[in-house]
């Protein structure tokens, strides 16, 4: 049998769109496990459910799906935020943000999870939505789009042909993933070392007095915060200067050259300058790392706090140190709130925090050793990430060609069985 293209149906011709909520009357202490737009990952993957009592949980949190179901995100669509639900648990609710695609029998649920992943299906998504920093489209548009609808039979050969292939897909770009989780630790971990010890592993060390530093080189010195910082609190007269966000990731970097979607102030008259070489804190964040060096001018919000050194420890290793475990750890310690998430760290906690302090050349020498080991890893860095960018446009292309009947499906099927044996 040839392949042959098949039939367009409105997917509303199949499906529904399921816009079913919690009630507001729902007991305070029912407990959700609960999706969020941003725990769909744009390869259809559902990350870190969370769990919450319904007193407490986000006012989103209301949207009732079943086993079987596609959830949609409906607000930034080219994030592609489509993925299947498949043996939830009972209590488990999504955000309002998602349309719940519901197959009727006309379709087979399995062939509908990759029927809405097709390029052609994605791609009507996006041109239908309206805004553009945050473009958005209406629930009920999603029903006018069309998916190829094959008879019942043939979706599920369809189905049982993609699962098999895509886990397989699947499970190639889950190793290249976890190696390069592995060089990020790698990385972290040779940081950590390295700022703490330093370079020569038979240095004699002596005690540092801090338990998050442990023993150090014997001729190194601890210093208060105090001691090796200064605020800097110039205010930027119009706001016009370059804008600046400090992340955990990435640490300090312009705004414009992320993907960023909070807020953003319409008048920065105020903000703080912070200039090449500045230590820039995220209050907010520091007890996960959000803090750095500033590679260039700008200016920062005025809920960050801005250090300039007074000399005695190079930016390139402070910036080391804000990457190091350890640090973080230290940095979490110091900070103040009633909640993990609602950690501060303001100036004179910092200040009070002890700092290794290795001679500038021996700073030097560990900045250039990272920077040389960097250069080693990055080269199979990009190697597995290209590879996993192939794999990925490999396993779209694969379902577009399947679900629309490019592919002659039942030819592979019988193929696999054959390689496989039959009872």
């Amino acid at each position: 049998m040839s392949a042959a293209l098949f039939p367009d149906r409105r997917l509303k011709f199949a499906a529904s769109i399921n816009d079913e909520t919690l009630a507001e009357s729902t007991d305070a202490d029912f407990e959700l496990a609960y999706i969020d737009i941003g725990n769909v990952d744009s390869q259809g993957r559902i990350h870190d459910i969370i769990n919450y009592r319904f007193g407490v949980a986000p006012s989103r949190a209301r949207r009732i799906v079943r086993d079987g179901d596609v959830i949609i995100s409906t607000v930034r669509t080219y994030l592609q935020a489509i993925a299947p639900v498949e043996n939830p648990p009972d209590n488990l609710i999504v955000s309002t943000g998602f349309a719940v695609v519901r197959p009727s029998n006309l379709l087979d649920h399995r062939f509908c999870k990759y029927a809405l992943r097709a390029n052609k299906f994605l791609w009507e998504v996006e041109s239908r939505s309206t805004g553009v920093s945050y473009p958005a489209i209406n629930a009920s548009d999603l029903g006018d789009i069309k998916v190829s609808l094959p008879e019942i039979g043939t979706q599920r050969l369809i189905a049982n042909y993609l699962d098999r292939e895509t886990a397989r897909i699947d499970g190639l770009i889950a190793e290249k993933e976890r190696m390069l989780t592995l060089l990020e630790e790698k990385r972290a971990a040779l940081i950590s070392r390295v700022v703490t010890r330093g370079l020569d592993p038979n240095a004699p060390l002596k005690p540092s007095g801090q338990e998050w530093l442990g023993e150090i080189p014997a001729h190194w010195r601890v210093e208060r915060a105090k001691n090796l910082f200064t605020v800097r609190d110039e205010r930027s007269d119009d706001g016009s200067e370059e804008l600046l966000t400090v992340s955990h990731i990435t640490g300090v970097t312009s705004r414009s050259e992320k993907d960023v979607y909070m807020f953003e102030a319409d008048d920065k008259a105020g903000y703080k300058r912070c200039m090449p070489g500045d230590l820039a804190i995220n209050t907010l964040w520091a007890w996960m790392g959000a803090m750095g060096i500033s590679p260039l001018a700008g200016i920062v919000s005025p809920d960050y706090h801005v250090y300039t050194s007074k000399g005695e420890l190079l930016p390139e290793y402070v910036d080391l140190l804000c990457r190091s475990w350890p640090f973080v750890a230290e940095v979490n310690r110091w900070s103040k709130g009633v909640w993990s998430s609602r950690l501060r760290l303001y100036p004179e906690n910092f200040f009070e925090m002890r700092l290794p302090v290795p001679p500038q050349d021996e700073q030097a020498a560990i900045v250039r050793a990272i920077e040389v080991d960097q250069r080693k890893v990055s080269a199979l860095r990009e190697s597995l990430q290209l590879s996993i960018t192939l794999a990925q446009e490999r396993r779209c292309a694969l379902i577009t060609a399947s679900v629309t009947g490019l592919l002659d499906i039942q030819e592979l099927n019988l193929n696999e069985s054959g390689r496989h044996g039959t009872c």
